[in-house]
């Protein structure tokens, strides 16, 4: 920025394409306050392409705006400093990344790092951040969704304040499209679904839990997608939620009954599995599809998957599921498409599996049915054993 004793002329860059003059001052003078933008326009001192403006106008990329001396108010927060991080820090924010774009850093954020720190999180995604600010001029990258701590994934951060603006806007808008992928213990009912339950903070839990409040809850709603089984022991199911809730997947899918494997918060011990199967929460965001701001009238859109951390993958191995078989798999531009052949041999084995996990159910319920009917019929024999026969004779 030029000295502020002298005129300064900016040219409104891409990032700020259509945004409000005052809303301009405050992401690139923030020092200026709006009393002051106010009277600049007021009086004609702030001109844009020559013109006088109202700081309700908006502006347009490549427009020139003249920007009288001095203004800044002296109470305004000195813009926040650079976190020095270590050089462990750096490498590990790094290694999360997973795509980049002009306006987008996009990670596969591990589980168990929290999003934003807290009074007891002093380790977090949010803190690490300054790994990518290069020098004075490079914007600090800004988080504009979460994931909870131990739910691993797809978390997109934005390069600019006015990227972070635009996607901030596809996200609350509904407009981002979000698949994650869960192993969740037993098999729903309905293999297809879409679960309508309101959520509220549950009294009680300093609003750290949530549950179902039919009367005072929030709309929540979540689509569901059974995708594989392992008999009547577990089911991969990929999880689109249409709102954004707090714990939303966690809550529904405990809801209907099927708790996500490792949620001890939301389905206590019956969401642990014995065996091979960590313990580990298994919910992952496994891909995104959101509209960036380069594209803006374009209808282009950013499309990543995230790899599997190495306890999912291995529980996906163990109870004999194929990633293949989800729609949330091939996106990445360097991964081949199928051929028809092998589209054809993946159903075939998705089949096999299902026929094998029918028959063995089936045949559970067929032990079960003989198993109660012969002990129905010994019940029946032993009927009345020792009792005197009554007399049914016509008196």
């Amino acid at each position: 920025m030029k000295p502020a004793d002298t005129v300064r002329q900016f040219t409104v860059t891409q990032d700020d394409d259509g945004i409000r003059l005052d809303r301009w001052f405050k992401r690139n003078l923030p020092q200026i306050g709006f009393a002051t933008v106010s009277k600049w326009a007021r009086t004609g001192q702030i001109r844009v392409d020559g013109g006088r403006v109202k700081p309700e106008d908006r502006l347009e990329a490549g427009q020139t705006l003249r920007v009288p001396p001095g203004g800044e108010a002296k109470h305004k927060k000195a813009p926040r400093p650079k976190r020095e991080l270590s050089e462990s820090e750096i490498a590990e924010a790094h290694a999360m990344v997973i795509r980049e774009t002009p306006s987008a850093i996009v990670l596969n954020k591990p589980p168990g790092l929290a999003t934003q720190g807290g009074s007891k999180t002093t380790k977090h995604v949010d803190g690490l951040l300054d790994a990518f600010v290069e020098d004075e001029e490079t914007p600090r990258p800004r988080l504009v969704h979460r994931l909870d701590k131990d739910t691993s994934g797809v978390l997109l951060i934005a390069r600019t304040p006015g990227s972070a603006a635009t996607y901030s806007k596809r996200f609350s808008g509904r407009s981002a499209r979000k698949v994650y992928w869960a192993l969740v213990v037993g098999v729903p009912e309905i293999r297809e679904g879409t679960i309508d339950a309101p959520l509220a903070k549950q009294p009680g839990t300093g609003g750290e839990k949530m549950h179902v409040d039919e009367e005072n809850g929030a709309m929540a709603k979540t689509r569901y997608r059974v995708v594989e089984r392992a008999g009547m022991r577990a089911a991969w199911v990929e999880l689109e939620p249409l709102t954004g809730r707090t714990h939303q997947l966690r809550v529904h899918m405990a809801a209907i009954g099927n708790p996500i494997v490792g949620d001890g918060k939301y389905g206590g011990q019956d969401a642990f599995l014995t065996g091979a199967i960590s313990r580990k929460m298994h919910l992952h965001a496994r891909r995104l599809i959101i509209g960036t701001p380069e594209s803006k009238g374009t209808g282009g859109k950013l499309d990543v998957t995230a790899d599997l951390p190495e306890h999912f993958a291995a529980s996906m191995e163990a109870l004999g599921f194929d990633p293949a078989l989800s729609d949330a798999s091939p996106v990445r531009d360097e991964a081949p498409e199928r051929t028809p052949a092998e589209k054809k041999q993946a159903a075939r084995r998705h089949a096999k599996q299902y026929r094998k996990d029918r028959r063995g159910e089936r045949k559970s319920r067929t032990t079960s049915a003989l198993t109660a009917k012969k002990k129905a019929k010994t019940a029946s024999k032993g009927k009345g054993k020792g009792k005197p026969r009554p007399d049914r004779r016509k008196k």
